[in-house]
C-alpha cells in the first residue's frame, strides 16, 4: 500500500476520548457520502500491519463499488477502545466496522476458537481454502444473532514466539518463560502444555510490559512484530508457527440492515475483493519479513521438528470440541486431513 494511493481522507483525532469519537461524524470536504463508516482496529496504522492493510483496502474497494456513498474514517491503535469494546460497539450499533482478531471474536461466538487450535493448518493455502469454504461460513453465520455481520477472513499469518530469555527449539526451551498470550483459555491451556508461563493480557498493554520486563515475550504474527516495533524491545524470534492468525472483517448488523440492497451487495463485494488483495499483500510482505526483523536486530531461529509440540497440545482439541461444536470441528479436521 503506497502513500498517496488511497484518496479518501484519513482522520486521526488525538486527545479525544473514545466516547467523543464514537459520537463524531467525520466527512471529507466536499464529499456527499450518505453512510458513515468508521473502521477500528487495535494495532498500528502501518503499510505492513495486516489489520491496517485490511481496513484501507476495504475503504478503497467500497469507494470502487459505491463511489461517494460512504463517509469512511480510520481509528487504529485502540482509538475506539480495545477489541472487546469494539465488538460491543458493533453489537450496540455505536461502531460501524472493525478488523478483529479471531480469538477475541470467540468471546461472543465460541466457534471462533477453532482457528486457535495449535497446528490445525499446515500452510497459508490450506487455511485460506478452509476459511473461504463451508467451515468459515459456518463460523461467520454464528455472528448475525449476536448483532454482527461477518464479511470474511483476512490474514495476519502464522503466529510465532518472541522473547528475551532464550531461543525456542523444543518445548523444553519454553520452560518458565513468561509469555503474553491472548486472554482466552485455549491459549493458556496450550502454552501451559508447552511448559511456558502464559500470562493473559490485553494487546494495548503488551509493548510496555515487554519493555519493562513484566513479561519475557509473546506469541505473535511476523508482520505484527515488525509493524509494532517489537524488535526494539525483544531479542529472540523462534518460528514456531503454531497458530494461523485470521482476523475477521466485521460490520455492525444495525449498520448493515439500514443499507439499501444495492449498498449491502456493494459491502459484500468490496469485502470479497479486500480479502483477496489483503492476503496477497500480506503474503508478499511476509516473504521478506524475517529478513527485516533480523535487520532490526532480532535473532531468528527455525524450529526443525514441531512434532513434540504437536503431541503435547493434541489433547486441547478434544478439550474444546464441545465449545467449538462437534460438527464444525469434524468438518475442519476433515478439510485439513486430520480426521
Amino acid at each position: 500500500m503506497k502513500p498517496g494511493k488511497f484518496q479518501l481522507r484519513k482522520y486521526h483525532l488525538l486527545g479525544l476520548s473514545a466516547a467523543v469519537l464514537a459520537l463524531t461524524a467525520l466527512q471529507a470536504p466536499g464529499a456527499e457520502a450518505q453512510e458513515r463508516l468508521r473502521i477500528g482496529w487495535t494495532s498500528a496504522d502501518s503499510d505492513t500491519d495486516p489489520y491496517a492493510i485490511a481496513a484501507h483496502y476495504f475503504a478503497e474497494e467500497l469507494e470502487n463499488e459505491a463511489p461517494g456513498e460512504f463517509d469512511i474514517s480510520f481509528f487504529p491503535n485502540n482509538e475506539l477502545g480495545n477489541e472487546t469494546e469494539m465488538l460491543e460497539g458493533m453489537q450496540l450499533g455505536t461502531l460501524e466496522a472493525a478488523v478483529i482478531t479471531g480469538t477475541q471474536i470467540a468471546s461472543i461466538s465460541s466457534a471462533f476458537q477453532l482457528i486457535d487450535l495449535p497446528f490445525l493448518f499446515k500452510d497459508n493455502e490450506q487455511a485460506r481454502e478452509v476459511l473461504d469454504g463451508e467451515v468459515g461460513q459456518m463460523m461467520l453465520d454464528t455472528l448475525e444473532p449476536k448483532g454482527i455481520v461477518g464479511l470474511g477472513f483476512v490474514e495476519a499469518g502464522f503466529r510465532s514466539t518472541i522473547n528475551n530469555v532464550r531461543p525456542v527449539h523444543t518445548p523444553e526451551d519454553m520452560e518458565g518463560i513468561r509469555l503474553r498470550v491472548q486472554p482466552f483459555d485455549i491459549y493458556l491451556d496450550s502454552f501451559e502444555r508447552f511448559g511456558a508461563d502464559p500470562i493473559p493480557m490485553e494487546w494495548s498493554e503488551v509493548f510496555t510490559a515487554v519493555q519493562q520486563g513484566t513479561i519475557d515475550g509473546l506469541e505473535i504474527p511476523l508482520s505484527v512484530i515488525y509493524a509494532n516495533n517489537f524488535p526494539d524491545v525483544t531479542q529472540y524470534l523462534s518460528l514456531t508457527q503454531h497458530v494461523y492468525n485470521a482476523p475477521a472483517l466485521l460490520v455492525s448488523k444495525q449498520t448493515f440492515d439500514q443499507l439499501s440492497d444495492e449498498l449491502k451487495q456493494a459491502v459484500r463485494d468490496a469485502a470479497e475483493t479486500t480479502v483477496e488483495r489483503q492476503r496477497e499483500t500480506v503474503g508478499a510482505n511476509n516473504q521478506d519479513m524475517v529478513g527485516r526483523i533480523e535487520e532490526a536486530g532480532m535473532e531468528v531461529n527455525e524450529v526443525e521438528d514441531i512434532s513434540a509440540f504437536q503431541e503435547l497440545v493434541r489433547p486441547v482439541y478434544e478439550d474444546y470440541r464441545e465449545d467449538i461444536g462437534s460438527e464444525l470441528m469434524d468438518k475442519a479436521l476433515e478439510a485439513t486431513g486430520q480426521n
